[in-house]
């Protein structure tokens, strides 16, 4: 009998050993995911399908019939049948992995190469097992392998949509950036949104299938230029911010040699409102950059405050010498109000004049103390013209005569209106009664509130 030549180490491999010779005793191959026990257990049930004869030749049995698989010599019958049976534990364990890469989402193609080598082997596998069991196993992998590429094809080609859709949606996007408004486009904002499009076109090339050649290259050329047409707006637009800057500049250095020119001057009402003049000036200028326009405006700034520290200074000083004319006038206010309420006309007139003149002799008061002492006289002039306006109101002929030829109207009107109710009563025509007595009382009270005024202006 010829001996078997040593068996190769099943991959991924059994616990270290060497492969056995001729003469020397080999180990039996172990799965390196089962326990000790486990192995011995599919060991037990593979030694089941075969069997060893004298010559320690070793044979798998099968419903076919038997094969000799291989001689294990030195060893003891039971030996030699483990090993074979180990040999096709190995390749189970091969199978089993094979089933769970495609599970795990492996190559199909690469899965089902394997395992139809696998298949392939087996009629001259040297090992004792259940081959027709492994045989159905091994075939039933191949078909799973066929429905997996299957679905790894729908797979791709939903994931190849959904990147299409993606890419496209980015082209969309930048495209829509691009063709903002210049004068409106917020460029800090926007640019920002382009290198996240951007980020987010690498994220989907390395997440997404590729596309077509010529697609690919259609959407990444709209996308590019779609960048580069908002890069050209962007340097544009920041060109023109320091074309403007630089003009701004230039206008507000102008303005301060303006500013501090007037500085020192005395004129202090011509020169305020030539200040007011130039910071509209200043605002309608163009800006000048954040940092220059900040130290222009600091300059601008400090030429005004000369001058208007300097107005203050010299309100100040002629404030201090008015204070003695505001304590004159505190005093003729007084006087002024004591005349209130105006009875005798003529009497307050007289007396006012008085109080006009000296209020004219005493002069000036500070500037914060003007407003309230010019109007507490006005009020007491304002409630001398008002009697004066009532007592003219009162007297007035004019007002006297018109009053009388109403009265007289009225008092026609009321005595026909009783006789139109007397009447309705008559006839018991409520509605012309309620009508009638509606329009007598309406009369008689305009007739009570003119005879009052007539008696007052009498």
């Amino acid at each position: 009998m010829t001996k078997p030549t040593p068996p190769k180490p099943p991959v991924p491999g059994p616990r270290p050993a060497p492969g056995p010779g001729p003469q020397r005793r080999p180990a039996a191959p172990v799965a390196p995911t089962r326990t000790d026990a486990d192995w011995a257990r599919a060991v037990a049930e593979a030694a089941a399908h075969g069997r060893v004869d004298d010559d320690l030749r070793v044979f798998l049995v099968t419903s076919d019939g038997e094969r000799e698989v291989g001689q294990y010599p030195d060893a003891t019958p039971q030996e030699a049948l483990e090993y074979f049976a180990g040999r096709f534990v190995a390749v189970v364990d091969q199978v089993v992995l094979l089933e769970q890469r495609l599970t795990a989402g492996a190559d199909a193609a690469a899965v089902r190469t394997s395992a139809q080598a696998q298949l392939d082997e087996l009629p001259e596998l040297a090992a004792v097992g259940d081959i027709a069991s492994l045989t159905t196993r091994l075939s039933a992998l191949i078909a799973h392998t066929e429905e997996a590429q299957a679905e790894a094809r729908a797979r791709r080609a939903e994931r190849l949509e959904e990147g299409r859709a993606k890419r496209t949606g980015i082209v969309d996007e930048a495209e829509a950036v691009a063709a903002q408004d210049p004068a409106r486009t917020q460029w800090k904002e926007s640019a920002a949104r382009m290198r996240a499009l951007f980020d987010r076109w690498k994220s989907v090339q390395s997440d997404y299938p590729r596309l077509p050649a010529s697609e690919d290259k259609a959407l990444w050329g709209r996308f590019s230029a779609a960048r580069s047409t908002f890069d050209r707006g962007r340097k544009a637009h920041f060109a023109d911010l320091d074309a403007r800057a630089a003009e701004g500049k230039r206008v507000k250095e102008k303005l301060i040699a303006r500013a501090e020119e007037l500085s020192h001057s005395t004129d202090w009402r011509d020169t305020a409102a030539k200040y007011r003049d130039l910071m509209d000036e200043w605002k309608a200028a163009p800006r000048a950059g954040r940092r220059d326009d900040d130290a222009l405006w600091a300059r601008f700034r400090a030429a005004q405050d000369i001058f208007f520290d300097a107005r203050t200074a010299e309100n100040a000083r002629i404030d201090d010498e008015y204070r003695g004319n505001l304590v004159v006038k505190e005093g003729l206010l007084e006087e002024a109000r004591a005349l209130l309420p105006i009875t005798d006309i003529e009497s307050s007139k007289v007396s006012l004049r008085s109080i006009q003149d000296r209020w004219e002799d005493a002069g000036k008061v500070p500037r914060g103390d003007m407003s309230r002492i010019e109007s507490g006289l006005r009020s007491v002039e304002k409630a001398l013209a008002d009697a004066e306006e009532a007592e003219w109101q009162r007297t007035n002929p004019e007002t006297r005569a018109r009053t009388s030829g109403v009265l007289s109207q009225l008092e026609d009107s009321i005595a026909e209106l009783e006789e139109a109710l007397q009447k309705a009563r008559e006839t018991g025509d409520a509605k012309s009664i309620a009508q009638a007595e509606e329009a007598l009382a309406a009369r008689r009270a305009w007739f009570a509130q003119l005879s009052q005024t007539a008696e007052e202006l009498s």
